[in-house]
């Protein structure tokens, strides 16, 4: 398994209420959760992939513990890979996946 079972059901009980929530394996064997068809967040072996969007990338890295997503050596421009301790409290958990979902709200 390439992912924290523990942070994956973290990040279930934070959508709970949510109709269009589909869990998805991911690249790197981890677990993705899409909303409404686009990924929101992921839990990998990496940390926890949050979909933060353009627009709010700069603020995503300007926070402790964020780095931009990289794939053979490029990296995106609208995900971040938060580490464990960065996503370690129930707040912070919440707040990245929020994050998340205002990404996949902003596509339209």
């Amino acid at each position: 398994m390439g992912y924290d079972e523990a942070t994956v059901e973290r990040v279930r009980n934070l959508l709970p209420e949510r109709s269009d929530v589909v869990e998805k394996r991911i690249v790197g064997g981890g677990l993705g959760f899409m909303v409404d068809g686009s990924l929101c967040c992921g839990v990998s072996s990496r940390g926890l992939t949050v979909r933060v969007g353009r627009d709010e990338m700069d603020e995503a890295l300007s926070l402790p513990h964020a780095r931009p997503l990289a794939f053979g050596g490029r990296t995106t421009k609208a995900f971040v890979v938060v580490e464990p301790v960065g996503y370690g409290t129930d707040d912070a958990l919440r707040s990245w996946v929020e994050r998340g979902l205002r990404a996949v709200a902003a596509l339209g």
